[in-house]
């Protein structure tokens, strides 16, 4: 049976990879205001960074609903697809669960819990995309890539902490302190939730990549299938900079991608957060 591979929004594939591997994405929420606007579809980063600096508010968003994942799932059941979806993880939002739900009603869909977010997840729909082109099942799929979601590395180096704390993720005590100093944190993802890392200071632009470094150099663990340069609006010298710093540390990637976060990852990091994200070997 054909197999469609559909994500929540927040994976951050861009428009080439979604296009070039088939994938249908259902849109998170974002809540400007009074206006609720899809996530990829009536809102962009651009509108998050305009609202904060218009109102000094963060923008919420909220997860795609049951008749969304419903609507989407059936579409593709009844052209005689099985389904697998992912979604960002079940500790970030309840999408994982409206997801469930909906799959339950239907019948013929696999639900994964990536664990993670942005190209984190991303990382696990497109193994699981490649997975459906060489004509996998949703069951062998699925297991796989469950598998797969304890061995994604995911951090960003935020260079302010003025968005995470409009959106109550850290103290005002902390978040003067750390302007005061002009500390970059860096946020990892493990065990599906974010946590707060090493503190760098200085320019972000040369912060990231001392990140960088401290992240590749010296290692041997990592799958060199394909590794994700994703950011937020930088330098946009810093991109290919990071990639120039990969292929020196770390040689032999098969595919280095780079994407722009989406709304989601804005809401939390604000501008010129940069993360690379990879995929240990098993």
């Amino acid at each position: 049976m054909k197999v469609k591979i559909i994500s929540d929004s927040t994976c951050d594939l861009s428009p080439v990879l979604i296009e070039k591997y088939d994938i249908a994405i259902v849109p998170l929420y974002v809540l400007l205001g009074e206006k609720t606007a899809k996530d990829g579809v009536d809102a962009s980063p651009e509108d998050i960074y305009k609202y904060v600096d218009e109102t000094g508010i963060l923008p919420k968003t909220s997860a795609p609903n049951y008749a969304d994942f419903f609507e989407e799932f059936k579409k593709w059941r009844d052209e005689g697809y099985e389904v697998v979806h992912f979604n960002i993880s079940s500790d970030f939002s309840s999408s994982y669960h409206n997801a469930c739900t909906a799959a339950a009603e239907l019948g013929g869909v696999e639900v994964v819990d990536t664990r993670n977010l942005s190209t984190g997840s991303g990382l696990v729909v497109l193994h699981g995309a490649e997975m459906a082109q060489k004509g996998a099942s949703a069951a062998e799929i699925a297991a796989e890539c469950r598998e797969m979601t304890g061995r994604v590395e995911a951090s960003f180096v935020v260079d302010s902490i003025d968005y995470l704390h409009k959106g109550g993720r850290c103290s005002s005590v902390a978040a003067l302190g750390a302007n005061l100093l002009k500390l970059k944190p860096l946020i990892l993802v493990t065990d599906g939730k974010m946590v707060s890392g090493k503190k760098y200071r200085g320019n972000i632009d040369k912060v990231i990549l001392n990140y960088v470094a401290d992240k590749l150099r010296d290692r041997t663990d990592i799958d060199k299938h394909r590794i994700f340069i994703t950011h937020t609006k930088c330098n946009p010298a810093v991109p290919a900079q990071v990639r120039n710093k990969i292929n020196e540390l770390y040689p032999g990637f098969e595919e280095i991608l780079e994407t722009t976060a989406g709304c989601t990852i804005t809401s939390h990091c604000g501008p010129a957060t940069l993360g690379i994200l990879f995929v240990r070997k098993k």
